[in-house]
């Protein structure tokens, strides 16, 4: 079975656009604030993507450019102007920032309760705990694909590959969070290949291609691909071998229009759902 991706977040959006028809009948409006420092192409790519995503669910959303010269204070005081206007639901820093800018202090600066990316540790350690808060999206996305795809995770043998922030960690907090047992793997990992034949459930976000090949799964695996890698002649790939992998898996994510659709989803998911706390609240 290939998990189709594009069609699942398809069907979100379809959900999502309801809730926010909803949330205006109520005078509330979904607001979304990017802000893109530099002219990183793969960053205004993504950002322009989710923008689309904006516009087709019915969320405002709001760009703010600022060059690559620009001081971390000056970017601070932006986020602290952001965290108290009252129309903003979400406020998102595209990463990467450039090198003299910290990013941690940038994530930090985030009111949490505006921290749709789910990078901040107020929301971090709430997910850690299994209490509710804005999951991180690449991660969130993978759960949803998993549930909406009929693939069972409680007592699952799922192994991360890849121990990021961003991705691997809150991955495999998630997966535990729904009772699955966990291996994390990472670039320190020794005999990679034996841990990867373990898994029930595969999901690898490293950033290599053909990380993973055929001789390094067993039959009836589930594999979810977060890799995104570009080869020399511009195709778009994975980290898995997919072409091989597919023929042993059970069910496998293709790249593109696999998880990263449902990232995107995600985030306006959580913007939605920021609207919704802070219209209840009034």
């Amino acid at each position: 079975m290939i998990i189709d991706g594009k069609g699942i977040a398809k069907t979100i959006e379809g959900e999502l656009k309801e809730q926010v028809a909803e949330l205006k009948n109520k005078g509330v409006e979904p607001g979304l604030t990017v802000v893109l420092v530099g002219e990183d192409p793969a960053s205004h790519t993504y950002v322009r993507s989710k923008e689309k995503a904006c516009k087709r669910i019915g969320i405002k959303s709001r760009k703010i450019l600022y060059d690559a010269d620009i001081s971390e204070a000056a970017l601070l005081a932006k986020i602290e102007e952001l965290n108290g206007d009252d129309s903003v639901h979400g406020i998102l820093v595209q990463l990467p920032l450039p090198e003299h800018i910290n990013s941690e202090a940038v994530i930090h600066a985030i009111d949490a309760s505006k921290d749709v990316d789910g990078f901040h540790p107020v929301n971090l350690g709430k997910m850690f705990l299994n209490e509710p808060s804005f999951w991180s999206c690449t991660p969130h996305g993978v759960i949803e694909l998993l549930d909406r795809s009929g693939i069972e995770i409680e007592g699952k043998h799922a192994v991360v590959v890849g121990a990021s922030n961003i991705v691997g960690k809150p991955m495999a907090t998630m997966l535990l969070n729904r009772e699955a047992t966990i291996t994390v793997c990472h670039i320190k990992t020794k005999d990679l290949a034996f841990h990867t034949r373990q898994a029930d459930i595969l999901v690898v976000a490293v950033g290599k291609s053909n990380l993973i090949t055929a001789d390094m799964v067993k039959d009836g695996v589930v594999v979810i691909d977060v890799g995104t890698n570009r080869l020399a002649n511009g195709k778009l790939v994975g980290d898995v071998d997919y072409e091989n992998v597919a023929k042993k898996a059970a069910a496998i994510t293709p790249v593109p229009g696999g998880v990263g659709p449902m990232t995107i989803i995600m985030l306006m998911k959580n913007t939605i759902e920021s609207a919704a706390k802070h219209a209840r609240s009034k």
